[in-house]
């Protein structure tokens, strides 16, 4: 019983750093600033603007790195030491 909570707490984390990915991608691509890079259009948006888009990117750049630190916690280095 113990293990199967561990287990549902593990997907849970899992999946809540996806929706995290998710979301800050597509507030950063579709919603704030209109879809895709902005390349040459940069110069043209407002400083605001331009904040919240690197703000969303470093939201998303944070869970990332926290869905691969947690993914090398506790599935590759347990993998690892059984080899």
């Amino acid at each position: 019983m113990k293990i199967k909570w561990w287990k549902i707490l593990h997907w849970f984390l899992i999946a809540n750093f996806l929706v995290e990915i998710f979301y800050s991608a597509y507030q950063l691509f579709f919603v704030v600033g209109g879809g895709g890079p902005l390349f040459n259009r940069a110069r043209e948006i407002s400083f605001e603007l331009l904040v919240k888009r690197r703000l969303y990117a470093i939201e998303a750049w944070i869970a990332m790195a926290g869905l691969s630190i947690y993914l090398a916690i506790t599935e590759i280095l347990p993998r690892k030491k059984i080899q």
